[in-house]
C-alpha cells in the first residue's frame, strides 16, 4: 500500500520497486539457509530482515532443522514488522487518497 499510495505522484518508483525486489532477493535467505550464518558476524543483519523468519520457518517445516532455522522470536518480530508497515501503508493511503484522482 505504501508503494501503490506513492506511484501515484511519483511515476518511476515502480521500476524502481522491480529493481529492488530483485536487489533483496539476494539479502533474504532464499538462495542461503540461515543456518549456516547462526554463528556470522553478520547474523544480526540477516536475521533484521522481516521475510528471514517466514522463510526459514518454512523450510524448516518442510526440509527439517539441518536445513531451516525456527524461531518463535524471529516469527514474533516479522509479525510486529507486518503490523507496522500495514499501518504506515493505511497512513500513507490516506494520505494521498484526497489528491489521488488529480494525480493519475
Amino acid at each position: 500500500m505504501i508503494i501503490s499510495s506513492l506511484t501515484t505522484r511519483y511515476k518511476d518508483l515502480s521500476h524502481l520497486t522491480t529493481f529492488g525486489v530483485q536487489l533483496l532477493m539476494f539479502v533474504s535467505p532464499v538462495i542461503f539457509p540461515v543456518s549456516s550464518y547462526l554463528h556470522s558476524k553478520y547474523k544480526l543483519l540477516i536475521m533484521a530482515n522481516p521475510m528471514t523468519g517466514i522463510i526459514e520457518a518454512f523450510r524448516y517445516g518442510f526440509l527439517g532443522k539441518n536445513y531451516g532455522y525456527f524461531s518463535w522470536t524471529l516469527l514474533g518480530y516479522d509479525a510486529a514488522c507486518m503490523v507496522f508497515f500495514l499501518l504506515l501503508g493505511i497512513l500513507a493511503f490516506n494520505t494521498v487518497e484526497k489528491t489521488f484522482i488529480d494525480s493519475i
